[in-house]
């Protein structure tokens, strides 16, 4: 018996409802559309596990890009002074 098992399970579920939950967010017009980046970020090491356990390998390269991604949000949406705009 696989004792790993039981984290596979909760992969699967983490990674359907906070990576559905980001997407919906994120497509929202809403000003907690930005949260999106922060649930996405949050799933990212599900995504890993399932892609490590799986020997996904090109799965697992791609994590890092999502990863990338979700932090270049989190930078956009969070943290980035806003420009001013022009008189």
């Amino acid at each position: 018996m696989d004792p790993w098992g039981w984290l596979d399970q909760v992969a699967q579920v983490a990674i359907v409802l906070l990576g559905g939950g980001s997407i919906w967010l994120i497509g929202r017009k809403e000003s907690w559309m930005r949260w999106g980046y922060i649930v996405g970020l949050i799933s990212q090491p599900f995504w890993f596990w399932a892609a490590w356990r799986a020997e996904q390998w090109g799965l697992f390269l791609l994590c890092f890009w999502y990863l990338y991604s979700w932090s270049q949000g989190i930078w956009n949406y969070w943290f980035k002074p806003a420009c001013p705009k022009p008189d």
